[in-house]
C-alpha cells in the first residue's frame, strides 16, 4: 500500500474505540411520536408552513428556506401536528419545533421506497442542485452547512476536485463506515451525480487506514466508475476536517479565512453523498439517518437507521439503556460533542452518534496553572496557537483574538486532549469564536 497520506501540521492520536464496527445498521421502529426543529443547519431556520391540527405525510414539506443559507425540513412520519413550539435541542439552545403525533407510515406522492438502484445520470447540473436544495440536505457528518450552497461554485472560482469525506476520525463513531459497508452501491452513484452537479471529472475518496473493509469495499465499486478513486489515509485525528482531508489528499492549502473551493476542492460526507443519492433517484427528502449509539459501558453498541425528530432516549433504550455508571451522554463523539442536557432531545440531521461516558472518564480534572509546555501549539492542526487564543478568550480581549485568527479554529479538541493542566481550551476557544463572529457580522452590517 506504500506510505499512507495524512495532514502534515499537528494531530493526535485518541484510542479508536470502535466497539460498533461490525454491527450491521439496524432500522428503529417508527416512534409514537416525534419533536422536528425548524433550525437544523448551519444557517438561518426554516419557516414553519404548518400549525396544530394540520395533518402530515412522511415527506411532506413543513419547514420553507427563509434565507441563502437554510435548508428545506420535511415530516419524518404521517399524522397530526400536535403543536408548534420551542424545545431544547442537542445543541442546548431552544428551537421552534413541530411536534406530530404519528398516524400510520403515509408517504408523500412520488417518494420511491424501494430499495431498487437507480444509476440514471441524465440530469442536468442545475436540476441536480435544485433537487438536492429541495430535499433538504446538509453536511451530516456534523456540520450541517447547506449542500446545495456548497455545489454552488462562485463566480471566478472552478471546482477541480470532489472531495469524500470516509474518515470518520472521531473515536467511538462507526455509522460513516457502516455505510459505506452497506450501502457503497448507492455512495458511488451519489458521487457521480455530484461530479456531474460540480462539473468536475475527478472524485477522490479519503478513508483511514483502520477501516481495511470499506477500503476494498468501495476500492472495488470504484473500477467500475470513471474518476473514482480511493485512497487509504493514516490514522490520525483530525483527518476528517476539510482543511486536513484536502492536504492530505491533494497537498494543497487552503488559504486563512477562505473555502475550500479557494483551491479548486469540494468536500461531502458519505452520509450526505447517499442523501443526495436518494434526494435526486428516489426523490426523497432527508428524513431519516443512521445514528451510532456507543460507550464501553453500553450493552449493546449500535448503528440505527432512524427518523429525524426520534428522541435519543428511544435510541439508548434500543441499545440496552443506560448503564449505571454513566458520567455524560454526549451528543456526537468525544472530541467534538457536547454534553446533553437529557436524553429527551430528539435526533436531528447532523446526529451522528450519541456516546454514553462513565463517570471516571466523563470527569474533569481539576484546572492547573499553565507550565508552557507548548504541547496544545504542537498538536493544532491549523497552527495556531490555543493557550494565547484561550487566554484572550477568558480576558475578553476578542480584538486581539481575531487578530490571532480564532475564526480559523476547526474546534477539533486536539489541544484540550493533550493539556497536562487540564485547562479547558476548547470552551474558551469556543467562547472566543463566537464573540468574535458575533463582531464580524456587526461590522458587516454598517
Amino acid at each position: 500500500m506504500g506510505i499512507l497520506k495524512t495532514f502534515v501540521l499537528g494531530g493526535v492520536h485518541p484510542s479508536e474505540n470502535k466497539l460498533s464496527a461490525d454491527v450491521p445498521i439496524q432500522e428503529l421502529p417508527v416512534p409514537e411520536q416525534v419533536i422536528v426543529p425548524f433550525g437544523q443547519n448551519l444557517g438561518a431556520p426554516s419557516n414553519p408552513l404548518v400549525k396544530r391540527g394540520d395533518k402530515v405525510k412522511a415527506g411532506q414539506l413543513i419547514g420553507e428556506a427563509s434565507s441563502f443559507i437554510s435548508s428545506n425540513v420535511h415530516a419524518p412520519v404521517s399524522g397530526t401536528v400536535l403543536k408548534i413550539d420551542n424545545v431544547v435541542d442537542s445543541s442546548g439552545f431552544r428551537r421552534p419545533s413541530a411536534y406530530i403525533q404519528v398516524e400510520g407510515n403515509e408517504w408523500d406522492e412520488g417518494i420511491d421506497l424501494s430499495d431498487e438502484l437507480i444509476t440514471k445520470e441524465d440530469y442536468t447540473p442545475e436540476e441536480i442542485i435544485e433537487k438536492v436544495k429541495k430535499a433538504g440536505i446538509v453536511g451530516m457528518g456534523g456540520a450541517t452547512f447547506p449542500t446545495h450552497v456548497k455545489l454552488m461554485v462562485p463566480p471566478g472560482k472552478t471546482a477541480e476536485y470532489l472531495i469524500i469525506n470516509g474518515v470518520e476520525c472521531e473515536p467511538y463513531l462507526t455509522s460513516d463506515h457502516r455505510m459505506m459497508l452497506e450501502k457503497g452501491d448507492e455512495i458511488m452513484v451519489g458521487i457521480r451525480l455530484l461530479m456531474k452537479a460540480l462539473k468536475v471529472d475527478k472524485a477522490l475518496i479519503g478513508i483511514e487506514n483502520n477501516k481495511p473493509d470499506a477500503i476494498r469495499h468501495l476500492t472495488e465499486l470504484a473500477k467500475k466508475y470513471e474518476g473514482i478513486t480511493v485512497h487509504a489515509l493514516k490514522v490520525k485525528y483530525p483527518q476528517g476536517g476539510e482543511k486536513q482531508l484536502i492536504k492530505a489528499l491533494t497537498n494543497r492549502e487552503v488559504p486563512s479565512g477562505k473555502l475550500p473551493v479557494e483551491v479548486g476542492c469540494v468536500v461531502q460526507n458519505v452520509g450526505t453523498v447517499f442523501a443526495v443519492y436518494e434526494a435526486v433517484q428516489k426523490n426523497k427528502p432527508l428524513v431519516e439517518r443512521v445514528v451510532t449509539v456507543t460507550g464501553k459501558g453500553v450493552s449493546k453498541p449500535s448503528n440505527f437507521k432512524v427518523r429525524i425528530g426520534t428522541s435519543i432516549h428511544q435510541l439508548i433504550e434500543a441499545a440496552g439503556g443506560i448503564p449505571e455508571d454513566t458520567g455524560k451522554v454526549i451528543g456526537g463523539g468525544p472530541m467534538m460533542g457536547k454534553a446533553l442536557l437529557n436524553t429527551d432531545v430528539p435526533v436531528v440531521k447532523g446526529s451522528s452518534g450519541i456516546l454514553l461516558m462513565q463517570n471516571h472518564a466523563a470527569s474533569r480534572k481539576e484546572e492547573s496553572p499553565c507550565i508552557r509546555c507548548s504541547k496544545c501549539t504542537n498538536v493544532c492542526p491549523m497552527g495556531l496557537e490555543p493557550y494565547l487564543l484561550s487566554r484572550l478568550a477568558r480576558v475578553k480581549e476578542f480584538d486581539k483574538a481575531e487578530k490571532e485568527k480564532v475564526m480559523d479554529c476547526i474546534e477539533c479538541g486536539s489541544c484540550q486532549y493533550t493539556c497536562p493542566a487540564s485547562i479547558p481550551l476548547l470552551d474558551y476557544l469556543r467562547l472566543g469564536k463566537t464573540k468574535v463572529g458575533e463582531n464580524i457580522r456587526n461590522r458587516n452590517k454598517k
